[in-house]
């Protein structure tokens, strides 16, 4: 897959979660942040990242540059997706299912972050397994990725999209 340049597009950022996490050492415990962040160009460019700080404006920060090194392209079909698929990541599953026009997003907290940012408006999908925002976003991005649109699956096999079709 062709590298994604962040350069290139109007990337708008959603944080997903903020994790506080303690150390504890000698003289007591040292408190950190962790950042999810999701970035996209609500037009099929999706990337996420995490970023760690004592602060959490840095940690932020550093989770949308991790992310602007960790975009995909999304094959989309017309505001929906064009086939049903499941990503997995871990102990996290995600089911994405297509859905007629009108139907909306219908998704929970973090997969509704990522489908969000992507750009997707009719949609219905479910996080099975665990419930770590960390996994699930990961799942979701592995089931976005996955996504083959008609054209992809043709050329794969040699085919026009007529016959695909049919």
């Amino acid at each position: 897959m062709a590298k994604i340049d962040a350069k290139d597009f109007e990337l708008q950022e959603r944080v997903v979660a903020i994790n506080r996490v303690s150390k504890t050492v000698k003289g007591g415990r040292i408190m950190k942040f962790s950042a999810l962040v999701v970035v996209g160009d609500g037009n099929g460019i999706i990337g996420f990242g995490l970023g760690k700080s004592s602060e959490v404006p840095d940690a932020i920060r550093k989770g949308i540059e991790d992310a602007k090194k960790n975009l995909i392209k999304v094959a989309l079909k017309g505001t929906t997706i064009p086939h049903e698929i499941t990503g997995k990541y871990g102990a996290g599953v995600v089911l994405l299912k297509p859905a007629a026009p009108g139907t909306g997003v219908i998704a929970g907290g973090p997969v509704r972050a990522v489908i969000e940012m992507v750009g997707i408006k009719d949609i219905r999908s479910k996080a099975l397994r665990s419930n770590n925002p960390c996994n699930v976003v990961r799942a979701t991005v592995d089931g976005l990725s996955k996504l083959r649109n008609a054209d992809e699956v043709a050329a794969i096999r040699g085919k026009s999209v007529k016959e695909i079709l049919d």
